[in-house]
């Protein structure tokens, strides 16, 4: 029997049935059509289906939809800026070549955020913790944090 939820995405309120075994992945792809959310290994290991949920980092293809009620879901669409710029993190990713295949991106970008958010000013190290849940097969990671680094110097700018 299907129930009805409400939460927030991207900053806008939404309220859609639901069955109560979906998860939060099935629900932003298939019912609010945001396919930016990857479905990867459908086990919460990849990190390709990563959003933020209260600003903090989930694989949403684990993610029981019931808990997203009354919360704050962010997805890759929305992080550009309201006149359609890129967020700094994306255009980083797009200048230090932290893009290759894009099926990872999603997921790293929301990754990074959740960090930078927290950090404005990370180490490598912190850069390859908070990132240790998304899996990319074509950069070797050397661009991704790169991106990462370079999202941070200008974000710090703009403060």
């Amino acid at each position: 029997m299907k129930q009805t939820i409400s939460f927030k995405v991207n900053g806008d309120p939404v309220t859609v049935e639901v069955f109560p075994h979906w998860t939060l992945l099935r629900v932003l792809r298939e019912e609010l059509e945001l396919t930016g959310v990857k479905q990867g290994c459908g086990e919460g290991e990849c990190g390709a289906c990563t959003v933020l949920v209260n600003g903090d980092p989930i694989n949403s293809c684990i993610y029981p939809i019931m808990e997203a009620e009354g919360k704050e879901v962010v997805t890759i669409e929305g992080l550009a800026e309201k006149d359609n710029s890129l967020h700094p993190i994306q255009q980083a990713f797009l200048e230090k070549a932290g893009v290759q295949c894009g099926f990872c991106t999603p997921g790293m970008i929301l990754s990074a955020k959740a960090l930078l958010d927290k950090n404005p000013h990370p180490s490598e190290a912190e850069i390859r913790h908070a990132i240790a849940g998304n899996m990319c097969r074509c950069t070797g990671y050397v661009q991704i944090v790169e991106s990462v680094q370079y999202a941070a110097e200008i974000m710090t700018k703009k403060d």
